[in-house]
């Protein structure tokens, strides 16, 4: 890197063109390929910005930079008013991205440490508490753990202790291989465990019940609760 400026920092505290720019170079490393060659001595121009920042910065350079004709006072009021709620909405959207991380980490950690009544049903949350309790499943796909976290809150549980209470003391494989003949996965698993536990009660909330072909799909289950 041959140079760093930071545009807002020319702004004198006025509201405007938000952007780090970095002056960039190959290194004497890459300078020596052949297949870099035609590249050695060029600078280049890196510009960093928000998606927010992009797209004010590219409006205002429509209007205000390509017409040769200047703007007016109002319109130029207006693009200073619109700077400053982009700004806020980027620091917002931070935020909001930092307290997700946040509490993210803390429902984590509490399904660690067993403090179930305080995790909201996630499929983070989900996740974390699947693999602590039936064991790390790769092939799991986080739009599995959506789906079925849906079909918890959907089924009327509010937080993972409800729902460690409910297939508290069941032996999950146990109940796989009846049902299956076999270990299945994970999740497979858990549904069969929350079956199990929570009997018709299952078949009565689960959102499918709601279906058309609800009566096929009771069948399906009842073939499945074998024990």
């Amino acid at each position: 890197m041959l140079e760093r400026s930071d545009k807002s920092e020319l702004l004198d505290e006025k509201l405007g063109y938000l952007s780090i720019h970095y002056l960039v170079t190959l290194n004497d490393t890459r300078n020596n390929l052949l297949e870099y060659s035609r590249f050695n001595q060029l600078i280049a121009e890196i510009q960093v910005r928000t998606i927010l920042q992009h797209a004010w910065a590219e409006i205002e350079h429509d209007i205000q930079y390509k017409w040769e004709v200047s703007i007016t006072k109002s319109i130029r009021r207006r693009f200073t008013d619109l700077s400053g709620l982009l700004e806020i909405a980027d620091r917002e959207f931070q935020s909001i991205q930092e307290e997700d991380e946040k509490s993210r980490n803390e429902s984590r950690a509490n399904v660690r440490e067993g403090r179930l009544a305080e995790v909201e049903i996630t499929p983070d949350a989900l996740k974390e508490y699947l693999n602590k309790k039936f064991g790390i499943d790769g092939r799991m796909t986080d739009f599995s753990y959506k789906y079925f976290a849906s079909h918890l809150l959907e089924m009327g549980f509010s937080d993972f202790k409800q729902i460690d209470d409910c297939i508290n003391g069941l032996d999950s494989i146990s109940i796989s291989r009846t049902n299956w003949g076999q270990r299945q996965g994970q999740l497979s698993r858990f549904e069969d465990a929350l079956l199990t536990g929570m009997g018709e009660n299952f078949k009565r909330l689960h959102p499918y019940a709601k279906r058309e072909d609800r009566e096929e799909w009771y069948s399906y289950w009842e073939r499945r609760l074998k024990i």
